[in-house]
């Protein structure tokens, strides 16, 4: 079979490996040590998924992954494995690529909203204890009911200052809400901030349904998401990714088993999602791996020992590539003989004793048969990649990036009224309601001094009228005290005149009484 119509063919020995379309989406792990080959057989195997129409969603957490979108040049080692292998037809390929980037800087901006996000996983993003995750479910709860969009990281940050706030009022409806946990995930929002949440949150938010499609010629398009900056904040990477398999497993229908994947979905640096996650998200991601396969998504971790994996997950992985383990530590022996007996055992192998043993680009491979049957481990050598091993250079990547289908979807931000302006305007109007308020009663205030005023000065004059009055009698009291008083002089004088004209009158008439007696005898006679 010529090389170039084996879209299937992964590894090679005695005997082609081809992974299965239609039981692709019962997903996959690669394992091995560091420079075993994992990167290669992720890029061999992405390849031949595009090759199938099949669109690939990967981090490129090194930074190498981006030659897979340029054919590759001729190299004296890759030659001599297409002669070993016997690989008739081989040729170069480039392949169609969309940049992405969470920070925008190489690659397409990739954003969701913190509503898309939910109250799980922005617990496990904040690194949330139960009762703060609590407190996170309310504050969504109220949004929802209120009708305030939370998109980005300062609209959240202000809806838990307005209920931090009015947590009374909260409790009463909703649960306890302290004032404690509300500090503990402001401060811990803070810190999401300062490591980029920043850039993570906001609109347009990612429509999943841009990775689900294909170039002219039919091959499927490889998403990379730039994650060498990322990966510094190992939390905000792993969450991000488990976001987008949560989309994927709501968006999509459900499909079954289809004659191929809609999406094949490579998860590296794997154990980083299941470190430290608390029960109810590991069983988020158990439900997740278990039911997206019916959505035709499969899954492939990728990461460097299967113990990374907790069991019912790993249970789940039906097509398995496995590179060199090293056994110097008892954990690396103990993840040795997981791997071992986690293969369809091949009596021509001894599987233990081969993982040591594989050299770079060798592989344990078992891949999943048309029926589903996990076919018997096979020792094998991992094609050689038809693109460029190694990353293109700055201005390739802008160049590509200037042809994307998703050119100018995503690189404007979008910032329209949500929870953040929605409070604003309500403590806006609360403001002016209160000014309002303090105008009326200032006013009311100096009505009331007006008054009070105005009472004071009538109560001063009538007090000063009493004062004159007062005044005015003492000043008469006192006279009358110093002389007996004007009407005693009066009285007096009054007194005098009358007795001095009664006197003048009797003596009148005692002298005319004497003079008649004396006249009046001596006429007689």
């Amino acid at each position: 079979m010529a090389y170039s119509t084996a879209k299937t063919l992964i590894a090679k020995s005695e005997i082609e490996l081809h992974i299965t379309p239609r039981m692709a989406n019962r997903h996959g792990l690669i394992t091995g040590a560091t420079g075993t080959g994992k990167t290669v057989t992720l890029q061999v195997m992405a390849e031949s998924f595009s090759l199938q129409g099949v669109p690939v969603f990967m981090t490129d957490i090194k930074g190498d992954l981006s030659g897979i979108s340029k054919a590759a040049t001729p190299n004296p080692k890759i030659q001599a494995r297409i002669e070993k292998l016997g690989l008739d037809g081989y040729e170069t390929l480039g392949f169609p690529v969309v940049f992405y980037d969470v920070f925008g800087e190489l690659g397409h901006p990739m954003r969701t909203t913190i509503t898309e996000m939910g109250p799980l996983l922005l617990s496990r993003l904040l690194n949330l204890n139960d009762i703060q995750a609590g407190v996170l479910n309310i504050v969504f709860r109220i949004a929802d009911e209120n009708g305030m969009l939370l998109l980005d990281i300062k609209d959240l940050s202000s809806l838990l200052n307005y209920v931090g706030q009015n947590r009374t009022e909260f409790t009463t409806a909703y649960g306890n809400v302290s004032a404690a946990s509300v500090g503990a995930i402001q401060r811990n929002l803070l810190m999401l901030e300062d490591q980029g949440g920043s850039y993570f949150f906001g609109e347009p938010a990612f429509d999943i349904h841009d990775m689900l499609q294909t170039d002219a010629h039919g091959n499927g398009l490889v998403n990379i998401l730039a994650s060498e900056r990322l990966m510094h904040s190992p939390r905000v990477y792993s969450t991000f990714l488990l976001w987008l398999l949560s989309e994927l497993f709501e968006e999509l229908p459900e499909a079954g088993d289809l004659e191929k994947p809609k999406l094949v979905f490579f998860f590296d640096e794997a154990h980083l999602l299941f470190d430290e996650a608390p029960k109810v998200l590991r069983d988020k991601i158990e439900q997740v791996v278990r039911l997206i396969r019916s959505k035709s998504v499969g899954v492939y971790f990728v990461t460097q020992n299967p113990l990374d994996v907790p069991d019912e997950i790993l249970g789940q992985l039906g097509n398995r590539v496995q590179h060199a383990l090293r056994a110097f530590t008892p954990r690396d022996q103990r993840a040795v003989k997981a791997a071992a007996t986690t293969f369809r055992t091949n009596p021509a192998l001894n599987v233990e004793e081969v993982i040591t043993q594989l050299g770079v680009g060798e592989a344990l491979v078992s891949f999943l048969d048309p029926k589903g049957i996990p076919g018997m481990v096979e020792r094998a050598f991992i094609l050689p990649p038809c693109s460029q091993i190694g990353p293109i250079d700055p201005d390739e990547r802008k160049r590509l990036m200037q042809k994307s289908p998703v050119l100018g979807v995503y690189d404007r931000l979008i910032d329209r009224e949500s929870a953040f302006e929605i409070l604003q305007s309500r403590v806006g109007e609360l403001e002016r309601q209160k000014q309002l308020e303090a105008d009326a009663a200032m006013k009311a205030k100096e009505a009331a001094a007006k008054t009070k005023e105005e009472a004071a000065r009538l109560r001063e004059e009538a007090a000063l009228a009493r004062a004159q009055a007062a005044k005015e009698r003492a000043e008469q009291a006192k006279r009358r005290s110093a002389g007996g008083g004007l009407l005693t002089e009066i009285t007096r004088q009054t007194g005098r005149t009358v007795t001095r004209t009664i006197g003048n009158e009797i003596g009148r008439q005692l002298v005319r009484g004497l003079l008649g007696s004396l006249f009046g005898g001596a006429r007689k006679r």
